[in-house]
């Protein structure tokens, strides 16, 4: 990787790498991401563009219709190796990682990393999008298939309610055709929330 970044500072590129992996699961600000990291924002532009050729961070696009003009434009970071990104932002042990402040983006980064495999493994290009406007409604997930659009959220919780998908609500404002949705969790079987949400174990992944 540093050959193909062309790396002259290894140190610098080390820092970038930590800065990226602790950032996982958050909206990428790349002129903050250079300031942090002490280098040029085209520098910062080039080794991200690595990181993402190389399937070590995937950068999660936003959903737009014409109806969404108040929807943010930039897209997620997700370091996709957790076990690296749990390395580099010098989580000891699974005990101090689950107690952590970084356990909820971790966890969702695993769960969209597992969703992207299953698409990529069979050949497919993944449908997938986020949602979050001005008013920071947010929904972690959405996957664009034949025209619908199926909401998902990634909760660090055995215990789900439907107050959890509130969010889910606003693409029926917005006129966009919305089929079932879930919440990836931590509860031990399937269990529907609704007659179109469903919770789901994270293990079934």
């Amino acid at each position: 990787m540093r050959d193909l970044a062309r790396v002259g500072d290894e140190r610098a590129f080390l820092k970038f790498i930590r800065l990226a992996a602790s950032r996982t699961g958050h909206l990428l600000n790349i002129t903050d991401f250079a300031r942090d990291a002490d280098i040029a924002v085209n520098t910062a532009k080039s080794w991200l563009s690595v990181l993402v050729a190389s399937g070590i961070v995937h950068l999660l696009e936003p959903y737009h219709t014409n109806l969404t003009k108040r929807a943010v434009k930039t897209p997620k970071l997700y370091f996709l190796d957790t076990g690296l990104a749990s390395y580099l932002t010098e989580w000891s042990s699974p005990e101090t990682l689950e107690a952590g402040a970084m356990s909820g983006a971790l966890l969702e980064t695993w769960i969209l990393a597992e969703l992207l495999k299953g698409y990529l493994h069979n050949g497919r290009r993944a449908p997938f999008f986020f949602y979050r406007d001005k008013d920071r409604k947010e929904i972690d997930l959405l996957i664009l298939q034949d025209g619908v659009v199926h909401p998902l959220e990634f909760k660090k919780t055995a215990s789900p309610g439907i107050g959890d998908v509130k969010s889910f609500g606003t693409l029926e404002k917005l006129g966009a055709p919305v089929g079932p949705g879930a919440i990836l969790c931590l509860v031990q079987r399937s269990l529907p929330l609704s007659d179109s949400v469903t919770a789901v174990p994270v293990g079934l992944l």
